[in-house]
């Protein structure tokens, strides 16, 4: 897969790429276009696809306690060429709307990204630079490898733009930084104090970034120091309207001179943190290599575990791995929920795990995944997100732990570890037992019907969870459908996993009584999408009679599957995914953007999410509309190179489908791996001869776990 470009970078052919995207060199100025690595403990490095950085969490963040206390600690590099007695900045930063500091953009010949490792390359007098970065692995380390080429001998003057802050703030004033140098490694200290690191002190055990120059065959002449303060704008930051502007400290720190046909160096920038300052970079090449390749076979065992073996599948694989990352305190397997100000949490990660591991084959990933929140479970709850602070979790989540229950069961399903499912039975049954006496935040088994009652003043506690100055803007108290999808959905589990355990499953009764219950929702011919505590129906059209009818254990008619399939069309369906509340509705608001009351406030009241998306797919092939289904999903695919690099983002203005949210969400890109696979496995049985008849339901529990 490629875009328009036919003059951007090139790579050598070996080890080939599973997957490559380019960008001619209009394209990829564009600042909008951002790439995201991580580092598998939650630190990352983002910034456009040319360097630019957009927004305060851009640059390298780290990981203090995997994975929050995210500290940023560089936005930028700092580079200028020097060539027969001219010198051109090779950077670019945004200083005011528009305004751009350096050439950077106006030399690019065009930019690349190969399995997600981003490349640009510049030419200036005949000089061609070609820079490449990644993230080593548990390294907290951003590393900018830069390959010269030249006929003459040139110069390449590196440094940085330094902070240390809290990733969410900015600095308001000059950063108190201290520069040690010492030849090829030089470290920088920021002070202890204010969370935006601007405090008055300047304590020993500080934040600590450290740089460090290789340039093997070339002259390095080590620059001592300079720091100059830095304005930064934030374009991003300027649209949510949250501060957009921020004072850096950069310093030019090192002087590369190659001879005559060029060389190489590389600038490996890395936040020491007990987590990672064990972890040096002792050959960039080396390790830049390692890393390819092993993105390289994240991609190809995604797409022989999925039995889909295209472009997409090796891209959506490769994002996938972002958002696995690796937990301290419960230790285990997590998900960041969206890249770059989510942490983990619960519902999230179990919604996005059958994406992210069971079909790309990452199945030790998703036991331990499932083991660390098995073990988080609070009177029957999963924990909704883990703090920031890595004090806690809260627990108010409804449906998070009906989707472990989906997700544990999907597992079994595809690995046959029973081991695991004999194992995590107790804790299911145990979860369901509060669920039917009666847990936290009014969540009870209603004594007259066994549906799911949840709610209580004040608390959000479905996926439509915004809660913004005390409001919550769409509380759904009573018994939302989704929820009562993922209620059956949990009790069919522990039926299923006891059969194959060879036990009596306990719930047999509840399942039962729930499921004659679940036709109440069927009122005047469409499906409502909560009802109150008395029964009084709430008939918003949302997606989330989709999401219910997706499940396994919902029961429904042909004709009502087709008149969930119309109405989502006629009022929901867009290019890139749902609204969540109909434009029809007099409370629709159709911008998402400004500060974040107005944001908030549109978050669910029309506002298109991507994820919801799959399960309109899912009820399309039930009634074997392939083709549809297909189409569906087209918009949402060519997406995936417009905005974050490779991956969906979290959500699109109601109006515009302008993307908004963050670019890097993991349900997003994890419910496309699978609604993509699912259409695809469909379409290669369509094509077979005489295929197996269509059900007329809902997708049987084998064929949605896609294996």
């Amino acid at each position: 897969m490629s875009g328009s470009s036919t003059s951007g970078p090139v790579r050598p052919a070996a080890p080939g790429p599973a997957s490559v995207y380019t960008y001619g060199p209009l394209a990829a100025r564009d600042p909008d276009l951002e790439v995201l690595l991580t580092d598998g403990l939650g630190g990352f490095a983002l910034s456009s696809v040319a360097g630019v950085p957009t927004r305060c969490y851009s640059g390298l963040v780290v990981s203090a306690q995997p994975p929050v206390r995210r500290r940023t600690h560089f936005i930028s590099p700092l580079e200028t060429l020097g060539v027969a007695g001219r010198e051109v900045t090779l950077h670019a930063l945004e200083i005011a709307p528009g305004v751009f500091e350096g050439r950077g953009l106006e030399l690019l010949t065009g930019a690349a990204v190969w399995d997600l490792l981003p490349e640009r390359e510049q030419l200036f007098a005949g000089v061609r630079v070609r820079r490449r970065v990644f993230m080593p692995p548990g390294s907290g380390a951003a590393v900018f490898l830069y390959d010269v080429q030249s006929r003459e001998p040139v110069t390449l003057r590196l440094g940085g733009l330094f902070v240390s802050r809290d990733m969410h703030h900015v600095h308001a004033r000059v950063p108190e930084l201290q520069f040690s140098a010492g030849g090829r490694e030089v470290t920088v200290r920021g002070p202890d104090g204010s969370p935006d690191g601007s405090g008055d002190g300047r304590a020993e055990g500080g934040p600590v970034t450290r740089a460090t120059l290789h340039a093997p065959g070339a002259v390095i002449d080590a620059l001592s120091p300079q720091p100059h303060p830095q304005r930064v704008y934030y374009r991003h930051d300027a649209a949510r309207g949250e501060p957009d502007h921020e004072v850096t400290l950069g310093s030019d720190l090192w002087e590369v001179s190659f001879p005559a046909g060029g060389g190489r160096a590389a600038l490996v920038v890395q936040g020491l943190t007990p987590a990672t300052a064990a972890h040096t970079v002792t050959d960039p090449w080396a390790a830049y290599a390692q890393e390819a390749a092993r993105r390289s076979e994240l991609a190809r065992r995604a797409q022989d575990t999925s039995g889909v073996r295209d472009e997409l599948v090796a891209t959506l694989a490769v994002a996938a791995d972002a958002y696995l990352v690796r937990r301290e305190r419960p230790a285990g397997v997590t998900v960041i929920a969206g890249y770059p100000w989510f942490a983990d949490w619960g519902r999230d990660s179990m919604i996005a795990l059958t994406g992210l591991t069971l079909l790309t084959g990452r199945h030790a990933e998703a036991r331990d995944l499932l083991g660390t929140f098995l073990a988080s479970l609070r009177r029957g709850l999963t924990p909704n997100n883990f703090h920031d602070d890595g004090g806690g979790a809260g627990f108010n989540t409804v449906d998070g732990a009906l989707w472990l229950a989906v997700a544990l069961e999907r597992y079994v399903s595809v690995t046959g570890d029973l081991s695991f499912a004999r194992s995590s039975l107790p804790a299911l049954r145990e979860l369901l037992d509060w669920h039917l006496r009666g847990t936290d935040h009014g969540i009870r088994a209603d004594d007259r019907d066994g549906l799911l009652l949840a709610g209580e003043p004040g608390v959000q506690l479905t996926w439509m969870d915004v809660k913004v100055e005390g409001w919550v803007v769409t509380p759904r108290h009573g018994k939302p459908v989704e929820v009562q999808g993922l209620w059956l959905a949990a009790l069919g589990a522990e039926a299923r996993l006891s059969d194959a355990l060879g036990e009596r499953p306990q719930y047999v009764g509840a399942l039962a009584r729930a499921r004659e219950s679940f036709p109440a929702f069927w009122q005047g011919g469409a499906y409502a999408d909560t009802l109150s505590a008395d029964g009084t129906p709430d008939r918003s059209v949302r997606p989330n009679a989709a999401l219910a009818l997706a499940l396994p254990d919902t029961p429904t008619t042909p004709a009502q599957v087709d008149r969930v399939i119309r109405e989502v069309e006629s009022q929901l369906l867009t290019p890139v995914g749902l609204h969540t509340l109909s434009p029809l509705d007099d409370r629709y608001r159709g911008n998402y953007g400004g500060t974040q009351v107005q944001r908030d406030a549109a978050y669910h009241q029309g506002t298109v999410w991507p994820w919801p998306l799959t399960a309109f797919v899912e009820l399309l092939l039930s009634r074997g509309e392939v083709r549809r289904a297909r189409a569906a999903l087209a918009g949402l695919t060519g997406h995936v190179w417009e905005a974050g690099v490779g991956h969906v983002s979290e959500v699109f203005a109601g109006d515009s489908l302008r993307p908004g949210g963050c670019p890097f969400q993991a349900w997003s890109t994890a419910e496309l791996l699978r609604a993509h696979v699912l259409v695809s496995l469909a379409e290669a049985q369509a094509a077979r001869p005489a295929p197996a008849p269509t059900p007329a339901g809902p997708l049987p529990l084998s064929t949605q776990n896609l294996t």
